[in-house]
């Protein structure tokens, strides 16, 4: 059999582990698809970039991101759901800084990865929860994690959302302090890919997903999954185990209408999209 190259992204996160462990046992390869991965240490806003411009033909990415930047034009669908539990937003500060209080953040300079990513849209939406409306010169593009560790320490920027087990060791260490949390109503990541590539190959994408969704759900009954995240994303075992157990990989990835339009409400109400918008197609129709 012939391999067709698929070009695929996303964060270097535990969360991508099951697709990780795919690659290296062959898995993709037995079913015709040569899988080429990308690492974006910027995350969503920069998936959603890299999709536009032809970069990569998929990407594992947030939900509300992808969301919002296909009814902004992206010439993308979303295919499937990748993790179906809700995501956990560390909100963090420095750990020099004097901010200590969740309610006192609404007002302050925000670190985020770049416009359009899950930290910026985030702080969005949990300030107008909060009543709060965040204006841009409020925001600070530090690209990654490592660039809001500088920003941050170094007092450039005060608060900062990040998902809360991948910033879990720099809290530890005490470089960070978590001084509050945001969950998304939602689940957090879907894999989204672009319309070319699925005019062109969609056979090869679904067995792409089919593989995904296999490795997904072999992780889920795997003993030693706790360790093997452990041991590669140096997260202590205690934390890797509340973090897996309550994690949800999708196994067959069927996107619901409604969640897209919870995604969408929020981001209406806090004035990432339009109200008044003309309709577009979000999810793929296989």
């Amino acid at each position: 059999m012939s391999l067709k190259k698929i070009r695929l992204g996303g964060v270097p996160e535990h969360f991508n582990l099951p697709i990780h462990l795919a690659i290296e046992n062959g898995e993709f390869e037995e079913r015709g698809i040569d899988l080429e991965w990308t690492t974006f240490a910027g995350g969503t806003g920069q998936m959603t970039k890299a999709l536009r411009e032809g970069k990569v033909d998929a990407c594992i990415l947030l939900t509300e991101g992808i969301i919002a930047d296909i009814i902004k034009g992206n010439p993308s669908k979303i295919i499937s759901i990748y993790v179906n539990t809700a995501l956990t937003w560390g909100i963090h500060s420095g750990a020099n800084n004097p901010l200590s209080a969740y309610m006192d953040i609404f007002n302050k300079k925000y670190a985020i990865s770049r416009f359009g990513s899950g930290s910026h849209l985030m702080a969005i939406v949990n300030a107008n929860n909060e009543g709060y409306t965040l204006n841009k010169d409020q925001f600070q593009v530090i690209k990654n994690l490592d660039g809001a560790l500088e920003s941050l320490m170094n007092l450039e920027t005060d608060v900062f959302y990040w998902e809360k087990f991948t910033t879990k060791p720099h809290v530890d260490s005490g470089q960070l302090k978590r001084i509050g949390e945001y969950v998304t109503p939602w689940p957090c990541f879907v894999v989204a890919a672009t319309d070319k590539v699925l005019e062109e190959s969609p056979n090869e994408i679904i067995r792409m997903l089919r593989t995904i969704h296999d490795s997904s759900d072999k992780f889920m009954q795997s003993p030693e999954a706790i360790t093997e995240v452990s041991e590669r994303y140096k997260q202590k075992l205690a934390d890797v185990s509340r973090w897996y157990h309550s994690t949800e990989w999708a196994i067959h990835g069927w996107v619901s209408n409604k969640i897209i339009e919870s995604a969408s409400y929020h981001l209406e109400l806090a004035g990432i999209i339009e109200k008044d918008r003309e309709d577009c197609e979000i999810i793929w129709k296989r």
